[in-house]
């Protein structure tokens, strides 16, 4: 089976075209399709669909549009229900967006490698699979979210088409639609740099240096910047016509190298290579293949009865300066232990291009695993890492417009470079990012909205994220990855890594009763592990009684800058009002299980309501769900430092 979002969507089966209905069944289909095997839930489904104000009958509509979508693919469509949530697996199928990323990055690949016609075929085949704006009939909830970076692919993928078709010598067949696309997106310096190229080359100096100028006043007039130094360069070259002639050879001419003497004469050798083609007209009998031997310039007198005129020599090839390699992670723990599963599971998608987004309840430690599992790749990403703390000091989130400013300077750009808005950051970022293999490591992140600006556009960069929030799920074609307590077993050797096994394993029944009033939590286990490591002269015991206290547990687990009531106390404060009044209703009841009749009881609403109140604790990672044996009947527990971090929090107020 066949689909196509690059234009309107479509599905072909045995190359029969399927009928689809209308604008918000395509947009659960496209929606499923981009989130490439991951489940997407009911609630990011029904947004995508009506927005944020969806009818009364959004989910009975919604099952109807997803049935109806099984039907019309018929058998082994891939398409079934996860959770509260559906997944589609194409498995054998094919998706032109899969297909254009893939050639767009082989062609690029290509490109930076010299071969230049390999480069062109295959991105020349990505751009051809496009029939129009991408998601052209779905939902403007879709196209809002999922639109922007597939033109930026687009776009980036034009751009390095035409790079390697100037390459080739080809600027004559570029002009009319590198003018059209410069109309498009007069502030694209990149597309407007090689329209400059193309016109030059074609004996148009002054055109090339008007469209200059052009540019140089929208950029003052709208963003008020000047041009960047590539395009000023570029300019310079064009006014000193001193600009190089493609690097590549042309068509109907062959490249001929002349080999140098056997012991060259360091004063008489020149500066720098110069590369020159020649018509295979202009020698005859000499043979389609050229020798190979750069870093040699030859006279018209080498090749006897070749006239001057035959030789197009290019300007002396200047290096470009080295890009910065930007090495922004902290250090990684280096007593890190246990989540063995967990680690595989990040450490293959990364290493298989696909993003991931670290889960779970505060103190699970979520940015210890993402630091491991980054500090274990870096040999993957020769370009560098990113890294950015998406919550300020005080847990309120910080701008993506300020993380962006960080990144850009990290990856070269002068702080008085900086474009000012968001969407002018983010635009020049994934430009940088374009052709570098970076890791981004984003820490602490509030929501979805938060971490779109700060995504690459495609290509061989890869984004980890952390945070407590499931709407990280609805990141398209990110692999969730979730964590809980540690086991038994890794709490206990977490313990002995820090405070040392010798000590711990005199008393073992201590020992687990420590980590079970830790919850088994990373982050309570680490603070308890450096109690036992501080006061050697104590045994495990000592502390376990301590911990037992429940109102001394809390205090027992701070120390230095760790404090287990931190990440509660930011997941309390996310609360909107209704919800952090029910949370402490419920919590002040202190029962071992909740379930959705009890809260309704308890908080004198209606059924459905209190299910929502539930269903807002879990995605904030205070309320747990637990296997039941009857599904219809949900059951959910308070962990016990998050009843013990709620009974203190209502103490304080009263």
């Amino acid at each position: 089976m066949d689909f196509k979002i690059l234009g309107p969507v479509s599905a072909c089966l045995d190359g029969r075209p399927v009928a689809l209905d209308g604008s918000k069944q395509r947009t659960a289909l496209a929606a499923l399709l981009l989130a490439h095997g991951q489940v997407i839930t009911d609630e990011r489904l029904t947004t995508l669909l009506w927005g944020w104000e969806p009818p009364a009958t959004s989910t009975n509509q919604l099952y109807t549009y997803v049935s109806r979508l099984r039907t019309r693919l018929g058998p082994g469509h891939g398409l079934e229900r996860c959770g509260a949530g559906y997944r589609m697996d194409i498995a054998s199928g094919a998706l032109d967006w899969d297909r254009f990323r893939s050639l767009s990055e082989t062609g690029r690949a290509d490109l930076l490698a010299g071969r230049h016609a390999d480069a062109e075929r295959r991105l020349a085949e990505a751009l051809a699979l496009w029939s129009g704006p991408a998601l052209s009939d779905v939902t403007e909830q879709l196209a809002a979210a999922e639109g922007p970076r597939m033109a930026e692919a687009h776009l980036a993928a034009t751009e390095h088409h035409t790079e390697a078709a100037l390459a080739l010598g080809r600027h004559d067949e570029l002009v009319p639609g590198l003018t059209r696309q410069v109309t498009r997106h007069p502030v694209r310096e990149r597309l407007r740099g090689q329209l400059m190229t193309a016109l030059f080359r074609c004996g148009r100096q002054a055109d090339a240096l008007s469209l200059y100028e052009d540019g140089r006043r929208i950029l003052a007039d709208e963003l008020g910047i000047d041009p960047g130094p590539e395009l000023r360069a570029l300019h310079g070259q064009i006014l000193t016509n001193t600009l190089a002639p493609p690097p590549a050879p042309a068509r109907g001419t062959t490249t001929l190298v002349v080999p140098p003497p056997a012991t060259p004469d360091p004063a008489e050798r020149p500066a720098a290579a110069l590369p020159f083609a020649v018509p295979t007209s202009a020698v005859p009998g000499l043979p389609a293949e050229a020798f190979a031997v750069p870093g040699l310039a030859v006279p018209a007198s080498a090749v006897p009865g070749l006239a001057t005129e035959a030789l197009a020599v290019s300007a002396s090839a200047v290096p470009a300066p080295a890009r910065p390699v930007p090495a922004l992670l902290p250090a990684a723990p280096g007593d890190f232990t246990g989540r063995e599963a967990e680690t595989r599971e990040v450490l293959d998608a990364l290493n298989g291009n696909q993003d991931v987004a670290i889960t779970g309840a505060p103190g699970t430690g979520k940015s210890a695993l993402a630091l491991r599992a980054a500090e274990q790749l870096r040999p993957t990403f020769p370009d560098g890492q990113l890294y950015a703390d998406l919550r300020t000091p005080d847990g309120m989130p910080r701008s993506p417009r300020q993380v962006l400013g960080w990144f850009l300077e990290a990856l070269g750009t002068a702080p008085d470079r900086l474009p000012d808005g968001l969407d002018e950051r983010a635009q020049l970022y994934r430009t940088l990012l374009a052709d570098r293999r970076i890791l981004i490591v984003l820490d602490n992140a509030d929501d979805d909205t938060q971490v779109r600006p700060l995504l690459p556009g495609g290509g061989a960069t890869r984004t980890l994220v952390t945070g407590i929030r499931p709407g990280l799920a609805s990141l398209e074609g990110t692999r969730l990855v979730r964590l809980g307590p540690m086991t038994p077993a890794e709490a206990t050797r977490l313990l002995a890594q820090i405070a040392g096994p010798e000590r711990l394993a005199a008393d073992p029944e201590a020992v687990a009763r420590i980590a079970e009033y830790c919850d088994r939590l990373p982050l309570a286990l680490r603070i308890a592990a450096a109690r036992l490591a501080d006061r050697p002269d104590r045994p495990p015991a000592h502390l376990a009684a301590r911990l037992a206290t429940e109102n001394r547990r809390l205090g027992e687990l701070r120390i230095g800058s760790l404090d287990v009531t931190t990440g509660l106390r930011h997941a309390v404060n996310a609360l909107d009002p209704s919800t952090a009044t029910a949370f402490a209703a419920l919590t002040a009841t202190d029962p071992p299980l909740l379930s959705p009749p009890d809260a309704a009881a308890l908080l004198d609403l209606p059924l459905q309501e209190a299910e929502d109140v539930l269903d807002r604790l879990v995605d904030a990672r205070l309320l747990e769900p637990r296997p039941t044996e009857d599904d219809l009947v949900p059951r959910y527990r308070l962990m016990p430092l998050v009843r013990l971090f709620a009974r203190t929090r209502v103490l304080t107020a009263a």
